[in-house]
This record gives structure tokens, sequence and C-alpha cells, in this order.
């Protein structure tokens, strides 16, 4: 029977790709016996309840092996359909291209950009860990979960992979199984021209257990291995050596890796498998027993933990559902953070917003994070809080060390988990982790994003170490908004905002004193508002960001005494905000037919859609320079008078 769901999770997979004439069958060929051996025998899943708190996690890493996925998962029982499975790769249905959290029951997190996959489910058994220190009766753990993942070459090929690896061994994350397909062919041929250190011997170095099963077809050695593994004190490694592609004409071959099989491929593949040859051919028999048996082997533990999750509730939270809300992704309305600051207030917006975390931290039982080895420079620690280490998951505060990738990949599978998670690091290296930030936002998880030393004006530390683009790359990211508060008030309503935002946020901050601003922080939810009105009658109106906007005013200010210049000046918190609002609003805080000039020390691309011309653009097109601050700003332009006469010239 066991052969019988494999071959026909296979031959569903086989037709998907030749239907959709699109996908990965070298995976489907090689791996399927690994799936099923899984989550037939050890993964701690309901799929009539798919988002059972306590089930085990398993992510694919190598996400293109996704029509391996929803074959079987359509073959043991979760919602997805024989009509979702005919429309792999199409819109509209439970199986896209690669998994893609939030679409299809079952997976955990969107995979594809290989190497991520590994690094979030680092992220959730690190949040097992925490929720295991956090609830338990009498030192029972109420969340006694593990996760496994599937990978490939390719996902540890990727840096991201070994800054993960490093970081779970570190803290024995021993609730953590990687299994790798190993069969040493990638996309463009055998993995011997690109890849050929010994994984296990790096496995071991980073504290991990590692165990060799030279048989991927081999179903018994598969268990026993994952037997073993889930023993372990270590997170362990279990290679699987496999065939890509086994039992195609071309197997074993870089050729079977990425392109659909050719019909006669397909029929001598099905004779091999002694399965029926008809496309989509289901075995109800072999489904049947395979739904059977998962629902057989988990039904009591299932039960026994709603049981054991309610005595729980009754006994440590006196009935109170509420306190544990969080964990179901309900709706939380989180009350606005409320500091009255001092008017005479004058200092970085990273140490004002090290208060400001604090106050979060006490506020929210479930605020994490932690920084890539820079918390002391981005002030992002919270300081009423253990450090979270080996043998002592119950604190707040998480070292990632110099893991800008795995950090925000990480953060991902935390975020999975309802923690309200932030990472931390310079502003101009979000480049390292642009692509855990993207899948953040594509899979619209409430990740915050904190990033320090915003400008040029950070000085010494040379251009290397100065933001020019990070803005403007940042800001395009779909489903994200970017803050980039002027002041304490405007950082305040940031944080109020980002609270109880469903989105990826990303704040933005400097190093270097501002004062309190006559500032709102309210309307930090519209993006952008008034914060210095004209006078009289409206001649132009300056757009600024961040501690420009303190500049800004001072020289309307200075340009109203001297020339009669009427300036408005608008702090832009969050373009991406602002663009959300409705015209009206737009046009009564920017309206047509004035001129409008943009202060921003950074690129000006994404800025023209607010001016008429591009010399309004007071920006920074080219990269910076080492020197004391004062010397940078003035030998870029962007010191006070620089600015301001740059301004004259424009309005005189």
């Amino acid at each position: 029977m066991e052969q019988r769901i494999i071959s026909n999770i296979k031959s569903l997979a086989i037709d998907m790709i030749d239907k959709a004439n699109s996908g990965h069958p070298g995976i489907v060929l090689g791996a399927s016996p690994i799936l099923y051996t899984l989550y037939s025998k050890h993964l701690n899943v309901n799929p009539e309840d798919h988002n059972w708190i306590n089930r085990d996690r398993f992510v694919l890493s190598a996400g293109h092996g996704s029509a391996m996925l929803y074959s079987n998962m359509y073959m043991s029982g979760f919602d997805i359909s024989l009509e979702d499975l005919k429309n792999f790769r199409r819109i509209g249905f439970k199986t896209p291209g690669h998994p893609e959290y939030g679409i299809t029951p079952g997976v955990e997190i969107s995979t594809g950009p290989l190497g991520q996959g590994i690094a979030s489910a680092v992220g959730m058994a690190l949040g097992a860990k925490i929720l295991n220190s956090k609830y338990n009766n009498d030192k029972k753990p109420l969340f006694d979960f593990k996760v496994y993942v599937l990978c490939g070459d390719g996902d540890l090929m990727e840096g991201i992979s070994y800054e993960a690896i490093s970081f779970a061994g570190n803290l024995k994350l021993d609730n953590l199984i990687v299994i790798y397909d190993s069969n040493k062919i990638s996309l463009d041929g055998e993995t011997d021209l690109t890849f050929t250190e010994n994984v296990i011997k790096r496995f071991d170095s980073m504290g991990w257990k590692t165990i060799l099963v030279e048989d991927g077809e081999n179903i018994d050695l598969i268990d026993q291995a994952i037997i073993k593994a889930k023993k372990s004190k270590k997170p362990t490694l279990i290679e699987v050596r496999t065939v890509i592609g086994r039992g195609s004409l071309i197997e074993n071959s870089n050729q079977i890796h990425g392109k659909p099989l050719s019909k006669d491929d397909i029929i001598q593949l099905k004779n091999k498998l002694n399965i029926n040859k008809e496309s989509f051919y289901v075995d109800h028999e072999a489904r049947n027993s395979y739904i059977d048996n998962i629902k057989n082997r988990v039904a009591d533990k299932y039960y026994e933990w709603q049981f054991k999750f309610n005595e729980y509730v009754e006994k440590n939270l006196n009935g109170d559902y509420n306190k544990i809300d969080y964990l179901f992704r309900k709706n939380i309305e989180i009350e606005n953070i409320d500091i009255n600051f001092d008017n005479n207030l004058n200092e970085a917006t990273r140490d004002t917003n090290a208060r400001i975390m604090n106050e979060i931290a006490d506020k929210i039982d479930y605020f994490i994070g932690g920084s890539a080895d820079l918390a002391s420079s981005t002030k992002t620690y919270l300081k009423n809080y253990n450090d979270i280490k080996i043998d002592d998951f119950s604190g707040k505060n998480i070292w990632f060390g110099v893991r800008e990738h795995a950090m925000g990949a990480i953060l991902n599978g935390l975020a999975t988990l309802n923690f309200k998670v932030f990472g931390s690091t310079f502003l101009v290296f979000s480049d390292y982790l642009k692509p855990a930030i993207r899948l953040s936002s594509l899979m619209g998880l409430p990740v915050v994003y904190i990033f320090s030393h915003d400008s040029i004006d950070i000085g010494e530390d040379g251009p290397t170490h100065q933001p020019i683009e990070q803005l403007a790359m940042l800001r395009s990211i779909p489903n994200t908004n970017v803050f980039r508060p002027a002041d304490a008030n405007e950082l305040l309503g940031s944080w109020n905002y980002i609270l109880n935002s469903k989105k990826t946020s990303i704040l933005v901050l400097g190093r270097n004193q501002t004062p309190i601003l006559k500032s709102s922080t309210k309307d930090v939810s519209k993006g952008a508002y008034i914060i210095r009105k004209e006078k009289n009658n409206l001649h132009a109106i300056i757009i600024s960001t961040g501690s420009e906007v303190n500049k800004s005013i001072l020289i309307a200010d200075e340009l109203y005494e001297k020339y009669k210049l009427d300036i408005r000046v608008v702090s832009m918190v969050s373009m991406n905000l602002f663009l959300e609002q409705s015209k009206e609003y737009q046009n009564s805080i920017i309206p047509e037919g004035y001129r409008v000039i943009v202060v921003e020390p950074s690129t000006s691309f994404g800025w023209d859609k607010f001016v008429y011309s591009e010399k309004y653009l007071i920006c920074l097109d080219k990269f910076g320079e080492s020197g004391s601050k004062d010397e940078v700003l003035k030998h870029m332009n962007f010191d006070y008078n620089s600015i301001k006469e740059r301004i004259i010239k424009l309005l005189m």
C-alpha cells in the first residue's frame, strides 16, 4: 500500500507539471518517499484543522517541489481538490507555482527563494521554544511541536542557510529537523562543479547531530533516521541520498530538474510505477488509507492537547482566553502608547525609540526581537527583559549575530506564530536582508524592521555606511509602510500605527539630536501633514522627512523674515501611507499650482511625482565621503546654508 500511495503522489504531480507545461519533475520523482514517510509516520498535523497551533510545522525550503507537496497534501486529506491539482500554477487556485503562505492549507510559509525556508523554519523552531518556556502546566510544556524542513543542494549553497544553521546550532534548537535531498544535481549541471564541501562535517562543526541515509527509496531507513533525530538534544540534519528524476528516461541529469517530461517518458514512467496511465488518476483506496493512517495516528494527540490547553487556561489564566488570543491571530486592538515628551527634549530618534520600545515590551507580552549585532548602536535592546539563550528562552532579546539575511527570515518564521517581532541594523545594511523583507510583505506578515544611521550625517564611517538608495528601494516594496519620523511625537505616532497594522513596517531612525517640533502624533496615520503652515499667502511647499524637517522649518522661518517668502512645510513621515489617502486629502496638503521642493538626504528616485522639475529635488544622487559630520554635509551641499541657498535660487 505504501508504494501505491507514493506512486500516486508521483503520478499526480507529474500530471500537474505536464498540464501546466511548467514545473520541476526531478524533485517529485526523487524525494516523494521522503515526504510520504514524514507525513505518514511522524508529522503531527490534522488536515481537518490545519491551523491547530500545536501542530508540527513542515517547510518545503526547496519550494520548486511544490507539485510534489500539493499532490501529497491532496492524497493525505488536506483541503486541496483534484481541480486545484489540475490547475497547477493557475490564478485563483490553491496550487501556485511555489508554496505561498495563506493560499494553500497546510503551507506554513512562502518558499522558492532558496535558503529562506530553512531560515524561517529556524524562526518557527525558536518560537516553539519561546512558547514552551512561556506556557506550561507544572513544568509540562503546552507547546511541544517540532519543525521539519526538506531542502536541496541549492538551499545549502545559499549564504542565508549557513547563517541560519549556525544560529540554530548556537541555540541548540533540538526541535528542528532538516532533511537534505542530496542528489548532487542543480539546474545547470552536476554539483561537483560548484558544491563539493562535506555537508555532514559542516553541520557537525556548527553543533548539529547528523545522520546519513544512503537510499532515498528506503522508507524504513528514512523512518529510523527521523526517529533518531526526534530524540536528539541538538538540531538534526538528515542527509538522504536520492536520484533526481528517478524512473525518468533522463534521470540523474540536470535536464530533469525544471522542465516537463515528454509524453513517452510519462507513459514509461507510469508503467514502472505500476499505476493507471489515465491523466490525474486517483487510487482512492490508497488515498483513503493514507488519510486514515494520519487521522488514527494523530487523533488522540490532537484531542489530548485540546484538553491540556483548556485546562491550562482555566488553571493559569482564570479562564480568560483573551490573554492568549494572539496565538490564534484574532483581531486584537492594541491600545496606543501614550508618552508625554518634554518640550525641551533634544535627542536622536534612535534614543527616543529605545524608550518607546521598552514601553511596548511592558505592554505587549509577545513583543520580541533583536539586532544583527548592533543593539548598542540601534538602541533596540529591551532592558527590562532577559536574553534568549541556550536553556533559557524566557527572554525577549534575540542575539542574531552578524546575520542580517537570516535575521529577516527568522523573524518571518516567528511572525507566523503571531509574535510581534522586530529586527534592527543600520539602514545601509537593509540591502543584506531585502529578500526576507520582500517575503514579509508578500506574506502580509507584520514584521517591524528598524534601521538606524539613516543619513550621510553619520560622517566618519564614510560611503560604505552612508545610505543613499536604500529608502527608495524600501519604499518600492508593495504591501510595506516605511516611516522616517522627524521627532519623538512622530516616532510615537509611527509606533501606534505599526502596532495595529497588518502590513510589514520599516522604521528609519537617525543618530543625531533632534528637537521636539510642533508635530502631530495622530496625523502620522495619514502619511504626511502640514507641520508648518504658511502665514498668509502660500508661495511654495517644502516636503521633507526625518531630521531634515527641522531644517526645513528653520529655513522657511528665516526666508519669511528676510524675504516674506511664505512657505508651507510638509512632514512626509510615510510616503506609502500618504499615497493611499484620498486625492482630496492629498490635494489639501500639497495643492496643485504651487512650486514644491523636496528635501531628503537620499536618492531623488521616487520623489519626482511631487515636483514639476527635477531641479526642485534637493536630494543626494551620489555616494558620500568620509569625514566629520559637518565636513561631509558641506561637501555634499547638504548643510543648512547650502540647502537654504538652493531654495532661495529656486524661489527668487
